[in-house]
């Protein structure tokens, strides 16, 4: 259901050079980043990472301390933010109670004076599905159909460049999901560039063509979901876009097509091309969805890794899938998903198991030498972050 007048493309972003500091701790530091036009680009990371301020530089309620920012090859890093061909959406939707959701979506373009108010805010509603609602008030909705209010109030000024800050945090789970293929969809009819910033790695998987991961400041990696997914370059990475088993242990082998890992005694394999690194001491992992529990030592067989055996510390059911937490000596406690085929678990805590997974599923860091970093979250700029996104609501509804 595309409609005509909301199919203009949106413009491409760039961040070049980007800092900034606040007083005691930097924010943001020399971050680089293009976003094309027309994409749907998630901003992925903790509290604290720096992404809510990368949406404020972007938005124009915050200044860099260093670099630029260009919309569609316009720089605008000393433009106002009512100046900007940008619009957000908020995780709380900041609609106004006493007015229909009509006179919510039109009341912008009245603001500016700009024809036929009504008419367009019409058409957004449509595009939405929510047109034969246009005469209700905000509290009359559910919490999704108030979503997409706030969705069609920000398309109907058909801004270049989308913002979405957490828009999907204040819905329950199942709903959550129904936005975001309906989001997806919406992005996809009318054509903007959507930067979306949240620390839900479902919800940028789903959604996103191309997810940057950010960490204290810092993009990480980027890419296409699927690439961060099945071949992340660091620990950080691995373990925050999902769980990851890793590794450390010295190249004892290096071929053409795959090199050959000590691991506490125990050779493992991993394909060249998937490795970052090819000697010295290396960090190396496998998802816990790759993983097979045998409760025999299988026979030694080329393409296969073999860890154990171990013992099965943690049994968890979660519907789809069950959890195991296996204690492998000398190598430390690996997570293991399996689906649930037959009903109730295959192994009990205490049962003594071997882990063996596919060469090609193993994938090697980019990380120093003799660090494997799990992923911590760093909170210590959560509440300035909660309070600049306070102020960001604030100084939108005023503009």
């Amino acid at each position: 259901m595309a409609i005509a007048s909301f199919a203009e493309s949106g413009a491409d972003l760039q961040l070049t050079g980007i800092t900034k500091r606040f007083p005691g701790f930097t924010a943001i530091e020399d971050l680089e980043l293009t976003i094309p036009a027309g994409s749907f680009f998630a901003l992925l990371g903790p509290s604290g990472c720096g992404k809510t301020t990368t949406l404020r530089l972007v938005a124009g309620l915050e200044e860099p301390t260093e670099g630029k920012i260009l919309i569609g090859g316009k720089d605008v890093t000393e433009t106002k933010p009512y100046q900007r061909p940008v619009n957000t959406v908020f995780q709380s939707y900041a609609l106004f109670p006493h007015m229909t959701i009509l006179e919510n979506v039109a009341f912008g373009l009245k603001r500016r004076r700009i024809g036929d108010a009504v008419a367009k805010a019409h058409e957004a509603l449509k595009l939405v599905e929510l047109d034969h609602l246009a005469s209700r008030r905000p509290a009359q909705l559910s919490g999704g159909q108030q979503q997409r209010v706030a969705l069609a109030r920000a398309i109907v000024n058909r801004p270049a460049l989308l913002l979405l800050d957490e828009p999907l945090g204040a819905l329950d789970l199942k709903l959550r999901r129904q936005m975001q293929l309906e989001l997806k969809t919406i992005q996809t009819e009318v054509g903007l560039t959507f930067l979306h910033v949240t620390h839900d790695q479902e919800e940028a998987m789903t959604m996103a063509d191309t997810v940057a991961v950010m960490n204290k400041g810092r993009i990480e990696q980027l890419g296409a979901p699927e690439e961060l997914y099945e071949l992340p370059r660091t620990a950080f990475v691995a373990n925050f876009l999902g769980q990851s088993n890793l590794f450390t242990g010295d190249v004892v082998a290096s071929g053409p097509d795959h090199i050959r890992v000590d691991v506490a005694g125990v050779s493992i394999v991993v394909p060249r091309i998937r490795s970052r690194r090819h000697a010295g001491e290396v960090a190396i992992g496998v998802r816990p969805e790759k993983v097979t529990l045998l409760t025999e030592a299988p026979a030694t067989v080329t393409g296969r890794n073999v860890l154990g055996p171990g013992r099965v510390t943690d049994v968890s059911f979660s519907g789809v899938s069950t959890q195991y937490l296996v204690e492998v000596p000398h190598v430390g406690e690996l997570v293991v998903f399996a689906q649930n085929m037959v009903f109730g678990p295959v192994v009990n805590v205490g049962a003594e198991v071997w882990l063996s997974w596919n060469v090609e599923h193993g994938f090697g860091l980019d990380d120093e030498p003799g660090t494997v970093p799990r992923f911590v979250a760093d909170d210590s700029t959560e509440s300035i972050a909660v309070q600049r996104r306070i102020a960001l609501e604030e100084e939108l509804e005023q503009a």
